[in-house]
């Protein structure tokens, strides 16, 4: 590979360390307010962090008026709905069952891109996807016979993995835009358009009215989530635009091994053996599926 091809395959292991990064600190801080209003100070960090230097480039950001409405919504489904889903989800869930639930988002990319025809369902593909939900199946397996589990740790397994949709969703669809316009500008607006939503929704919560606001600890959590989603998510966009979107999303398998580690080391989360066996077994999965392999015949 030459230096070019690396470059989209670094960045999108770098988002993918973030991913859980982001996990961990979503996890100390959503317990001081609601799931909505942490995303929408998440957002509004991370869209203050582009807009200067947006302004530094001279960047404008103009869009033809057929394809503004279409990158705001998928705008408000990433970086909107799917963060309100993970930040409920972490509430009930500790950060590396959820970072690993959300390792699924790869497989979901790879048969949304196959379904639309944006890319080619391999075998040695169909058989990453098999292992990756194998090692989910792990995971949860323990739970499956546990009957003193909480009923709602399932409601919050169920957003993470509806949230690993949203973006899968999200990724597929993103593409052809991040080739017409400038992925910091998609960025930017993105962000800014989910802001806008989000204070709807935190103000349901009482953000602006009830809420006494976040601990010192808490803020420093809220400002490094902020912080580098801004960077991390263009960095998400810039990969999308220069390499296909299952190679970009595959890396998210690193996610569930740092917020493993980290959660371990900050949050006192436990490692357990299904859970560290999940992680290998998905990461083994998605590591099948990168691999170039023949086309499948399509069915007669």
């Amino acid at each position: 590979m030459t230096a070019k091809s690396w470059a989209p395959i670094a960045v999108s292991a770098a988002v993918g360390v973030q991913v859980g990064l982001a996990l961990v600190a979503t996890r100390y801080a959503v317990n001081e307010s609601g799931p909505a209003t942490l995303a929408m100070f998440r957002y509004a960090i991370g869209a203050a962090c582009l807009l200067p230097v947006m302004a530094h480039l001279r960047m404008p950001m103009r869009f033809a008026w057929r394809d503004a409405l279409p990158i705001a919504v998928f705008g408000i489904l990433q970086f909107g709905i799917l963060i309100v889903l993970i930040n409920y989800g972490l509430a009930h869930i500790t950060a590396a069952r959820a970072a690993l639930l959300f390792a699924s988002f790869p497989l979901m990319t790879m048969i949304i891109a196959a379904m639309l025809g944006r890319e080619k369902l391999t075998l040695l593909k169909t058989a990453g996807v098999l292992l990756t939900i194998l090692g989910v199946g792990i995971t949860l397996g323990e739970k499956l016979f546990d009957a003193t589990g909480a009923a709602d740790s399932w409601v919050g397994e169920g957003a993470v993995l509806l949230a690993a949709f949203c973006g899968a969703l999200c990724s597929v669809l993103f593409k052809p835009y991040l080739q017409r316009y400038p992925t910091l500008s998609i960025g930017a607006y993105s962000m800014l358009a989910s802001v806008a939503f989000l204070i709807f929704l935190a103000m349901w919560e009482g953000a602006f009215t009830g809420w006494s606001g976040y601990s010192a600890t808490g803020w420093f959590a809220v400002i490094f989530i902020g912080l580098s989603s801004g960077i991390g998510y263009f960095g998400w966009l810039w990969a999308l635009r220069h390499a296909p979107p299952t190679q970009v999303t595959v890396f998210l398998g690193l996610s569930p091994i740092t917020a493993g580690i980290i959660g371990a080391l900050l949050l006192a989360e436990p490692l357990t053996w299904p859970l560290i066996a999940g992680m290998a077994v998905v990461l083994a999965g998605l590591w099948l599926a990168l691999r170039p392999g023949k086309a499948m015949a399509p069915p007669a």
